[in-house]
């Protein structure tokens, strides 16, 4: 895939997990926060999880707890069980599934997805949104921090856009996760062989850097940087990558 084939991806700032507003009742991964960020004009960035049933479902957590209420794992929990369950505030709008997204965006925005995993090999994510994305008309692209994920995706779906999410090794949520091959190669982009990605997505707070750079300048693989909330990181941002991953602004 050649870089002018993905213009569409860094052509506008992209809303991390929608354009959320705890504040203002936008919850994040939600219909109202990605429906902000179509009327906004930005792109939109989602997390996905595999449910018990399969369905890949909108939500950035592996558990439930944070912003809804009940508990347990996403993927001990039916997508129909999924749906029922409230988020303590915001529209009263139901978890969505990646159908849900779809059907809801309809083209109007681009789409970036981040298929979350627990790095155990599962392939029910990458095969399920190969499924749904397969019959979607619009602009659209997936990424992850497990290159198995994408591999798969590869696969299951060779014209989907793979993105290889990555950060210089600090401590994060993530990593307790992660095999020690991956938690600290990341940085290095050297998992990205496994993920064959056309883009690069990395933490604003390792730029400047010479793996994404030289994935940037001499591999010519567009660069995204996440997720950026300060007018240093903004400026970081426009220095060293083609687009952001943004939060808690309006560029």
């Amino acid at each position: 895939m050649v870089r002018s084939a993905l213009n569409w991806l860094i052509a506008r700032p992209i809303a991390h997990r929608g354009l959320h507003d705890a504040a203002c009742g936008v919850i994040e991964n939600t219909a109202a926060a990605v429906s902000a960020a179509i009327t906004a004009g930005y792109g939109i960035e989602v997390d996905l999880h595999i449910s018990a049933d399969g369905e890949a479902m909108v939500h950035h957590d592996d558990v439930l707890g944070r912003l809804t209420e009940g508990e347990g794992r996403i993927d001990a929990l039916s997508a129909a069980a999924l749906k029922r369950v409230p988020f303590r505030s915001g529209s009263g709008d139901p978890m969505m599934t990646l159908s849900d997204l779809c059907d809801l965006v309809a083209g109007r925005a681009p789409l970036l997805l981040e298929l979350r995993s627990r790095f155990d090999s599962d392939g029910r994510l990458p095969t399920r949104v190969a499924a749904v994305v397969g019959g979607y008309r619009g602009p659209v692209a997936a990424m992850s921090f497990d290159p198995m994920q994408l591999k798969i995706l590869r696969h299951k779906s060779p014209n989907l856009p793979r993105g290889y999410l990555a950060i210089q090794c600090r401590p994060h949520p993530y990593y307790d996760q992660m095999p020690a091959w991956l938690r600290y190669g990341m940085g290095s982009l050297l998992p990205a062989f496994m993920a064959q990605p056309q883009f690069i997505a990395y933490g604003v707070s390792g730029l400047p850097a010479f793996a994404p750079l030289f994935a940037r300048r001499v591999l010519g693989l567009p660069l995204l940087t996440w997720t950026v909330q300060t007018p240093a990181e903004r400026q970081r941002a426009a220095r060293w990558a083609d687009q952001m991953i943004f939060e808690g602004f309006r560029p």
